[in-house]
């Protein structure tokens, strides 16, 4: 590309970006737009991204998300472009601030003391970085909107990165990023997030799931003109004015709930969802529109008893207000409809920008701005030394869906799902905490580990000779709660890990073992534990005995079954004769799974007990030796957006020579002769060993499951396939 094409490159992208702008109900102020554009394109002059394109382009793009997805001004416009000059360029903030204004400035300096997190080297290590970055909230909540922009354009454009770091940066987008944009409310964000991992983490999955909605869209549409047809009439004859559309699940949401409910696509029942906007008046009929609507839909609709949702009155902690019901199609589907009104529509659709545009008092608090104070408090007490257990403690208070409980005086409180008297206690102030011996819940004596249902009414009870216990730690479900427990019981912690400590090293002593990195991460594998902080505190509180744990250094011959188990099944256990191979993360990005390297050079991850065939990724352990989960295990989630730099890309190189553990569950109508059939196609025709079995028959329904080793993901679902050709049976899947 010559430099006069580079120029017309860029000068269109700002010419979009100032029509996106000249659209919006803002004041306009091109002026200091264009002096910020100016300013970042000399600034960032001659650099280019990995893609190749001049490096001004992506403040551009960031510039123009701001704008149309997100809805911001001038101020943020302006902190766009910049936003990455001070990090990158010889220009401080100082320069900043004399050519524009401090708030501009103040905006920049956040957004540069929370960069790095997505392509620095080692960031992604760090809790501080997110720390920093959720710090912001509080101050100005434009930073924190102009840096999930960044990510959003980082990750449209993520096919220019490395596999491994493709990887890594998908882990931290699905791990902090997407519940992030759901708490501000930016669910189109979020889903997008959600999508893009998806479709760079697992991409022949994301084509297989976009081609079967592409196939079914036909049918969706035929069902949705079928289904809003009667309440269309209905709505004209109440004089109501409306708008209705379809939304369909998206990729990621299809397989999120595949891989949750254990199912088929085709047991996916609600792809479809009906939106319905209205548009009152006055804002005075805004509640009477919608309930008045709902009435509509359920004398047309059976509702199904359960899935009714009113955020109407009680609105979601992000701003969200809508009336959601669930009611039985005319061929026998559940549809779920969203009843809103344009107001509240915007609010689902700009989040927490449109939430504030609709403040009416100059003073009046929100539940978000509850939510901000409550994270600031979070985070000042947070233990950061544990990256994980920092990032666990924060998306406590994301992804938790809600629940409503009164207080003695009949106001409402919102708790996370799953909530405790504990948590509720916390909640209201540090020292109920502290004191509390249970509570009365609907006037009825409860412990304080009660978990709280909505509508009830709790009381607190305290006293002033309680004190916190190490034990109150299982029963706590919030980040305050956790967070304020961890600091007072700090010292308590740190004794119990002491004496863990010294636990395992004198049973290392007793075995007559050195106490070494070495000894003690086998130790730690031995018992499944993330980190040997993790082993120590879980020892010295009398949860685990390794009484037994001198077994692991027992040097013995192996006898022919053992040989013949080693070569028929694998073991992860490495021998005396194996020469463990350390990878380093830096230099390799990438591992063969080979037969001859699992126990040497890789492990499988016994929390999803990944086989050939299944998608996979390393993470490097502190001894070199990469463990490999399943790309949507859980704990990989975490260990991504933790340790991104430990993380290496996998490929499965077995020749069938080790077997692996799996387990599929078996459902059908029960009758004479069906597990033996069973048996005979397993043992039989496939001639896979199973491991065990288990099955019962309840009301002549059959069911049950077997465990057995086989030699990849392939021969799983060739065997489900050949069990379900059996009459009788209903359901065959692999399970983990």
């Amino acid at each position: 590309m010559t430099e006069q094409e580079e120029e017309k490159l860029i000068q269109d992208e700002f010419d979009a970006l100032l029509r996106d702008y000249a659209n919006t109900a803002h004041k306009q102020k091109v002026e200091i737009i264009t002096k910020a554009f100016q300013f970042a394109k000399h600034a960032h002059h001659g650099v280019k991204r990995r893609s190749g394109e001049p490096y001004i382009m992506h403040p551009l793009a960031v510039a123009r998300i701001v704008v149309n997805e997100i809805g911001l001004g001038s101020t943020s416009i302006c902190s766009a472009l910049l936003h990455d000059v001070v990090e990158d360029t010889d220009y401080t903030l100082e320069d900043i601030e004399e050519s524009f204004n401090p708030k501009i400035a103040s905006i920049v300096d956040g957004l540069t003391k929370i960069s790095g997190g997505i392509f620095g080297e080692g960031a992604s290590a760090q809790a501080e970085n997110f720390r920093k970055l959720i710090l912001t909230i509080p101050e100005d909540i434009r930073v924190i909107l102009i840096k999930m922009a960044d990510r959003l354009h980082n990750m449209r454009t993520l096919g220019s990165m490395a596999p491994a770091k493709q990887l890594k940066i998908c882990g931290e987008t699905l791990y902090i990023y997407a519940p992030l944009a759901q708490r501000l409310g930016f669910f189109k964000i979020k889903t997008e997030f959600e999508n893009l991992c998806f479709r760079y983490e697992q991409p022949q999955m994301y084509q297989r799931l976009e081609n079967d909605l592409k196939k079914v869209s036909p049918k969706l549409d035929d069902t949705f003109h079928n289904f809003t047809a009667p309440i269309e009439r209905r709505l004209n004859e109440y004089g109501l004015k409306y708008t209705m559309s379809s939304r369909i699940k998206s990729p990621y949401s299809v397989f999120h709930k595949m891989q949750t409910k254990n199912i088929t696509f085709d047991e996916v029942y609600d792809l479809l969802a009906v939106r319905i906007i209205l548009d009152p008046e006055t804002p005075e009929r805004e509640k009477s529109d919608c309930w008045l609507t709902y009435a509509i839909i359920t004398s047309i609709y059976k509702p199904h008893p359960d899935r009714t949702r009113d955020w109407v009155n009680t609105p979601k902690t992000n701003g969200y207000e809508a009336l959601h019901v669930t009611v039985m199609g005319q061929e026998g589907n559940w549809i779920e409809v969203q009843i809103r009104s344009k107001r509240m529509n915007e609010i689902a659709e700009r989040g927490i920008a449109a939430h504030w545009k609709y403040k009416t008092g100059e003073h009046e608090e929100s539940d978000l701005d509850h939510w901000f104070a409550s994270i600031k408090e979070m985070l000042d007490t947070s233990d950061l030394s544990n990256a994980i257990e920092f990032m666990d403690t924060f998306k406590l208070n994301l992804y938790a869906s809600e629940l409503f409980v009164f207080t003695p005086s009949g106001d409402v409180r919102k708790m996370p799902t799953r909530a405790t008297v504990l948590d509720f206690a916390f909640a209201l102030h540090t020292e109920l905490g502290f004191h509390c011996i249970g509570a009365k819940v609907d006037h009825k004596l409860v412990p304080a580990s009660y978990e709280l249902h909505s509508g009830e009414q709790v009381e607190v009870l305290t006293s002033k000779t309680q004190q916190p216990m190490i034990e109150w730690l299982d029963c706590c479900t919030t980040s305050k709660a956790r967070a304020q427990l961890r600091t007072y019981l700090k010292s308590e912690i740190r004794e119990r890990s002491d004496a863990g400590q010294r636990r395992v090293e004198e049973t290392l002593t007793e075995a007559k073992q050195r106490v070494n990195a070495e000894t003690i991460e086998a130790v730690r594998k031995h018992y499944g534990f993330s980190t040997k902080e993790e082993l120590y505190y879980n020892v010295g509180a009398g949860k685990v005995d390794i009484s037994d744990a001198a077994r692991l250094f027992e040097k013995s011959k192996p006898g022919k079954w053992t040989r013949f188990w080693r070569l028929q099944f694998g073991t992860s256990n490495k021998s005396t004769e194996q020469i463990h191979r350390i990878i380093d993360p830096k230099k390799d990005k990438s591992i063969d799974l080979t037969d001859s390297e699992l126990g040497t050079t890789y492990q499988i991850a016994p929390c999803c007990n990944p086989i050939p065939g299944d998608n996979v990724l390393g993470f490097v352990d502190d001894s070199g030796t990469v463990i490999v989960h399943k790309l949507d295990c859980p704990e990989a989630e975490k260990l991504k957006a933790s340790f991104g730099n430990r993380i290496i890309t996998a490929s499965w190189k077995t020749q069938k020579v080790l077997s692996f553990r799996a387990t599929i569950s078996i459902m059908g109508i029960d009758r004479p002769g069906l597990l033996k059939e069973i048996v005979h196609v397993i043992s039989d025709d496939y001639n896979i060993n199973m491991r065990k079995s288990v099955f019962e028959t309840n009301d002549r329904i059959f069911s049950g499951t077997i465990e057995m080793y086989v030699f990849s993901a392939d021969d799983i679902n060739t065997l489900c396939h050949k069990l379900l050709e059996l009459k009788s049976l209903k359901e065959v899947k692999r399970i983990d």
